[in-house]
């Protein structure tokens, strides 16, 4: 757990770590074994092989659980292992499980690749609708993942309430939750109840594109213990050089996640000024403004929009200088992308369908540039859009 006299910005910040030689930042140990002693000692060494435990992963995971203020965490490979180990760690055949319909398209793709493969039952329902939440959430429910807000479609969803439900018709059922949007600077998913939070640190925290990582955290030991289980008989640990670069990425959290977050701000006003459809939770016009709130302490820095045109939207995309063209979020750099045909292409068409998924949906991910020129990018795209399409009408 976390030191209370400090607050989150000063934990992300200062590292404690052990190392003989007094380093002033962590050092790596690129080691993929660690000698012991002597036969009999190898049961009471720290580490023997680095896919059990490396020194460098265990600074980033007492750092993380500083951070997020809990008592476990584990680091693996990526966001989807993350989620991967908790599919694996706790489920069964013919274990229900509930998802959202508005649902990262990576998550969507890996709970059906278990339904095929184990004969796990899985049911999207609308997750902001807490009464229908409440109608489906039943004695046989063993899972929950939940997200808000949601991606791409930002919709919101009350945490607390739906997990207070579900452990009390099933004390056994596991409330997972993706906070890779929020980051634990602007939410801690925990302290709303849920029993695994889960992120990917691809993005924010370590907010540089640069490496690929994971993070899970709870405070039950024998979660705990089931998620390292899986991680260890995988593999799925975070190798050494990745967790020190996430351990430096970190440092900058509270400052890159400021500016992004002012920077989103502005864009939606702007865009809103334009008469799009804006979907930002920093917006008092989006329609889960207060529930959002009373559950984080921000709005984030990813938006998306609609633009009544699919045709307009993949112009807007095409003229976008500054704005890189890429899937993901979280980076220092902003990025714009069509949910569509990059995110979720993975989803069924129809499906798709089903859920009324805005085909002419835009994502804008914003990063640390000068607001002004992030606003003229996107003015000039949106004008060059408009005139593009207007020529072939």
């Amino acid at each position: 757990m976390s030191n209370p006299k400090y607050n989150i910005n000063t934990r992300i910040v200062k590292v404690f770590h052990e190392d003989g030689n007094q380093a002033s930042i962590p050092p790596i140990y690129q080691s993929t074994t660690f000698k012991a002693d002597s036969i009999d000692s190898l049961s009471t060494n720290n580490y023997d092989y680095t896919r059990s435990g490396n020194p460098t992963r265990t600074t980033l995971q007492s750092h993380l659980a500083s951070i997020i203020n809990c008592k476990h965490t584990w680091v693996v490979n990526s966001g989807m292992a993350c989620l991967d180990v908790i599919l694996s760690a706790f489920l069964k055949p013919n274990d229900e499980l509930i998802a959202g319909e508005d649902l990262y398209g990576g998550s969507d793709r890996l709970l059906h690749f278990f339904e095929r493969k184990s004969n796990i039952k899985i049911n999207h329902y609308d997750t902001t609708n807490l009464e229908l939440m409440k109608s489906k959430i039943t004695k046989d429910t063993k899972l929950i993942l939940l997200e808000s807000p949601t991606n791409p479609l930002i919709n919101v969803v009350n945490v607390k309430e739906i997990t207070s439900y579900a452990h009390k018709i099933n004390p056994n059922c596991i409330v997972v939750f993706d906070n890779t949007m929020m980051t634990p600077l602007l939410m801690n998913p925990l302290e709303l109840g849920v029993d695994i939070h889960y992120e990917s640190a691809t993005k924010y925290l370590n907010g540089h594109h640069d490496i690929m990582a994971g993070v899970l955290a709870c405070n039950n030991d024998e979660i705990a213990k089931k998620l390292f289980f899986v991680i260890n008989s995988t593999g799925s640990g975070l190798a050494p050089f990745d967790s020190w670069l996430l351990i430096r990425g970190l440092k900058t959290l509270s400052i890159r996640l400021e500016r992004e977050q002012e920077n989103c701000m502005k864009l939606a006003n702007y865009l809103e000024k334009l008469n799009f459809k804006v979907r930002y939770t920093g917006l008092k016009s989006h329609p889960q403004y207060n529930l959002h709130f009373s559950q984080c302490k921000g709005p984030g820095a990813v938006l998306s929009f609609e633009t009544g045109n699919i045709k307009l939207s993949e112009l807007i995309i095409k003229n976008c200088k500054l704005f890189s063209t890429t899937v993901s979020f979280g980076s220092v750099s902003s990025l714009i992308s069509l949910p569509l045909k990059m995110s979720h292409a993975s989803i069924d068409p129809k499906v798709l369908k089903e859920r009324n998924f805005p085909q002419d949906l835009i994502r804008l991910c914003v990063g640390i540039e000068d607001i002004n020129d992030l606003i003229n990018d996107l003015d000039n795209a949106i004008r060059l859009a408009k005139r593009e399409l207007n020529a072939k009408l």
